[in-house]
């Protein structure tokens, strides 16, 4: 084809036909700008096709990552329902009289309270590999990025939550720092203890009963109350909403 062009050049050249020489060099131009948009095109879609492949390992890495995600929530849901539930039944206690309590069920509702602390440690490794590579702005539809844009920062605002629901659980642990109260009374009564190191059940138990009375731990424990009932309305629930939403719209977007 170009051998062609060039003798038809040659020739017009030859034959000084300026005008018919015009309008070859304009076609030849065109035949140039047209192979080179053809190729580009070409480029471009095998370019979106390795694009929309990378895509789909993203999205299918993503899926994976966010049902661990849901179901480390979830966990944590409960245990923070446990935590409340086992709390709520300590302010009930609170208003018997104390020759009524039994001391082991107090012990063992303050175990169930207080030993299981509350913190969400999800899986963003790949979610922040993308990020810091560029890579999210590949992912489709936009509202699936924003939902993965601002699942860090939600993130962020649990934390805050977590160490302050963290630092209400403390403010009640500290009332078994004193010399006025037992806390080994509440390891041994709630068989939290190691083997060997209960005493002898003819030893005096140092009751802690006393507590109930205190308007201290009556005030600190109802903070605590309402902390967790917060973490749970205004931040994990939430954020299982935004969870489920990113796992429809992943799977919307991956290719069946």
């Amino acid at each position: 084809m170009l051998t062609r062009l060039r003798i038809i050049r040659r020739r017009l050249l030859g034959e000084r036909r300026f005008s018919n020489y015009l309008l070859y060099a304009l076609g030849e131009i065109l035949l140039v700008v047209v192979g080179i948009l053809i190729a580009v095109s070409i480029n471009n879609h095998y370019q979106n096709k390795a694009t929309q492949a990378k895509a789909q390992v993203y999205l299918a890495g993503l899926k994976s990552e966010f049902l661990d995600n849901k179901q480390k929530l979830a966990v944590l849901i409960d245990v923070n329902n446990s935590n409340l539930a086992s709390a709520r039944a300590l302010t009930e206690l609170i208003n018997q009289p104390l020759e009524q309590v039994d001391e082991v069920h107090f012990s063992q509702l303050l175990m169930q309270a207080l030993n299981n602390d509350v913190a969400y440690n999800p899986n963003n490794s790949l979610l922040t590999e993308m990020m810091n590579s560029g890579s999210l702005k590949d992912i489709e539809p936009a509202r699936l990025r924003r939902f993965l844009t601002n699942w860090l920062a939600n993130l962020e605002d649990i934390a805050k939550q977590e160490q302050d629901l963290k630092l209400q659980r403390e403010y009640l642990i500290d009332f078994f720092r004193g010399s006025d109260t037992r806390f080994k009374t509440v390891l041994q009564q709630a068989d939290a203890l190691a083997a060997g190191a209960h005493e002898s059940t003819d030893s005096p138990v140092k009751s802690n009963l006393h507590l109930l009375q205190s308007q201290a731990f009556e005030n600190n424990l109802l903070m605590f109350i309402l902390t967790s009932e917060a973490t749970e309305t205004n931040h994990y629930r939430p954020l299982m909403d935004n969870l489920n939403t990113i796992l429809t719209l992943i799977e919307e977007a991956i290719d069946t």
